[in-house]
């Protein structure tokens, strides 16, 4: 079996389509799924998702990439995370890619999802990209990881170096890999998947988005993850069963969910 530890079943593309994408995750055996929050308008729905099935779950956090959005302050994450169905805060981080000029105001949003994770003891989602200088140091800053007394966490959507894998890895955070390791010019990417161990790793989609091969150029969607699962097993020339068992036990340690 295989569980989804990152998507967006909420937007529009795929919440218009749930049946099917629920029998597509079951055919798949895509036992669970994490639907991640981007901002706190549309939290809502993803709560409303997790809390009608109970094979998905939710998170609670703002974007990077989202500017002109309701601001959450530390006692908002912490309220909003209590209900049971949220395991996780975030998707949280720091995105110097897509948006310029003065990003402090981005630093200071990364820094109160540190510090509602850590009260509340939910893990983090970290997202990151061309920033990842500034999402190291400001989770060491922030005792962030289970190496300062933190929660542990997850580097979503992995696309960095194997060094700046090692150091979230030694502040107990996890790292993972989305369909973009299967990508014939991924070759950076699938030589850190190579490296990292299997208890360390977890696979997603991100869906609608980064469909994996080969499927890639179609709209992504949770049932897709085993794809990521069976290109890992292959690259780490280790049997899909393993890959699909340490994943599946991963997701479950780290987001202290309840087998079911």
């Amino acid at each position: 079996m295989y569980i989804d530890s990152h998507c967006h079943i909420n937007f529009p593309e795929l919440a218009a389509r749930m049946p099917e994408i629920l029998a597509k995750m079951a055919e798949n055996k895509v036992t669970h799924a994490l639907c991640v929050s981007v901002d706190l308008p549309d939290f809502p729905q993803v709560l409303a998702l997790a809390k009608e099935y109970p094979h998905i779950y939710a998170s609670v956090g703002v974007h990077p990439d989202y500017e002109d959005t309701p601001e959450p302050s530390v006692d908002q994450l912490v309220e909003l995370s209590a209900h049971p169905k949220i395991v996780a805060i975030g998707e949280t981080g720091l995105d110097y890619f897509r948006l310029q000029g003065d990003l402090e105001w981005q630093r200071e949003r990364f820094r109160v999802h540190i510090r509602a994770s850590r009260i509340t003891g939910k893990p983090l989602i970290i997202h990151t990209r061309a920033a990842s200088v500034d999402t190291i140091r400001i989770m060491q800053e922030e005792c962030a990881g289970t190496d300062k007394g933190g929660a542990a966490g997850v580097m979503h959507c992995f696309t960095e170096s194997l060094e700046v894998a090692k150091a979230a890895i030694a502040m107990g955070f996890y790292i993972s890999f989305s369909g973009i390791v299967t990508f014939k010019s991924a070759k950076d990417l699938q030589a850190v998947a190579r490296a990292v161990p299997l208890d360390r790793i977890l696979i997603e989609t991100d869906s609608p988005y980064l469909a994996p091969m080969p499927h890639r150029g179609k709209m992504n969607e949770p049932g897709f993850v085993c794809h990521v699962a069976e290109y890992l097993a292959a690259l780490k020339e280790v049997p899909l069963a393993t890959v699909a068992q340490r994943t599946t036990d991963n997701f479950f340690n780290l987001f202290k969910v309840v087998r079911s």
